[in-house]
């Protein structure tokens, strides 16, 4: 857990919607504008005290949901949370459902991605240092088992496990591409876990998903085809379970002990030392110090 009065880090991440801001019994709560070599993330980062945890909230779209899933810029987003200190992040997100056994208002924890996105980048690793982190296993298994517990906790219907498809949008799915994904075995569609994902596991940050179904995509022969009133109408009615879900989660990972997550790029940099490019050393210095030393003068 962070320093008690240390009201500028964190140990907590949440990525969401801008309807989680107003938490019940969030204190201490203040702004900051964080400044990252990649640019600007979504929106200002709400530092505040949750249940005895200091967390660090960003809003994934900006306040107003002016920014689009192709424009969001992942890699600031996930740099600045590491920057305050964050060693777990738990990204809330809206989704279809792609089975029927999954209905609108239940709530999954998915453990699986499949990444269909063309126009993002997905790695801080490029320009003259190469990493492969593992990426097999993508969700923190801690972290998912500790979500699993509250979602319980507070009478969520929760499903755990699944795939979580992650698609380019911002246009919705056809029904040919919706049929298609379901042969594939995808548990739930949605636009933002990715890069997301695998940018939190170069940054040695645990990630799990709070996947909130809002509607049945449009593969559902007898249910009406996917619309933005209908998530907004289904979203809204979540939102109230998910703040319960967050205040629950936080006691059972503030404490938590580092994991495998926390250690991705033990073995995953390729590059010599002597060969990286000194300025980009200095970039990615954030996130490589565990495992390549701050050289003498570097900064």
């Amino acid at each position: 857990m962070t320093r008690q009065g240390d009201s500028g880090r964190a140990d907590i991440g949440i990525i969401g919607g801008s309807g989680l801001y107003d938490i019940e019994g969030l204190r201490k709560v203040t702004e900051r504008s964080v400044k990252t070599p990649f640019g600007a993330p979504s929106d200002k980062v709400m530092l505040g005290e949750l249940e005895g945890v200091r967390i660090a909230f960003l809003s994934r779209h900006g306040r107003g949901h002016r920014v689009n899933p192709s424009e969001i810029n992942y890699r600031a987003n996930i740099y600045a949370l590491k920057f305050l200190g964050v060693r777990r992040v738990i990204s809330v997100s809206a989704v279809g459902s792609m089975k029927e056994s999954i209905k609108p208002g239940d709530v999954v924890l998915p453990d699986q991605f499949i990444d269909l996105t063309k126009r993002r980048v997905s790695t801080f690793f490029e320009g003259g240092i190469v990493a492969h982190v593992a990426f097999g296993d993508p969700v923190c298994a801690s972290l998912g088992s500790a979500l699993l517990e509250a979602a319980r906790m507070v009478g969520a219907t929760v499903h755990q496990g699944g795939v979580y498809l992650c698609i380019e949008g911002p246009q919705f799915s056809t029904k040919g591409e919706s049929r298609l994904y379901r042969q594939w075995g995808a548990s739930v569609i949605g636009m933002t876990n990715l890069p997301e994902a695998k940018l939190a596991r170069e940054a040695e940050l645990c990630y799990s998903t709070v996947a909130l179904a809002t509607d049945y995509d449009c593969w559902h022969e007898t249910e009406e085809a996917v619309t933005v009133e209908a998530i907004l109408t289904t979203l809204r009615q979540n939102v109230a379970l998910a703040k319960g879900l967050l205040r629950t989660v936080l006691p059972l990972v503030g404490e938590a002990k580092a994991c495998s997550c926390q250690r991705a790029l033990q073995d995953a940099i390729i590059t010599a030392p002597d060969r990286m490019p000194a300025s980009l050393r200095r970039k990615l210095a954030l996130l490589m110090k565990r495992v390549v030393p701050v050289k003498k003068g570097i900064r």
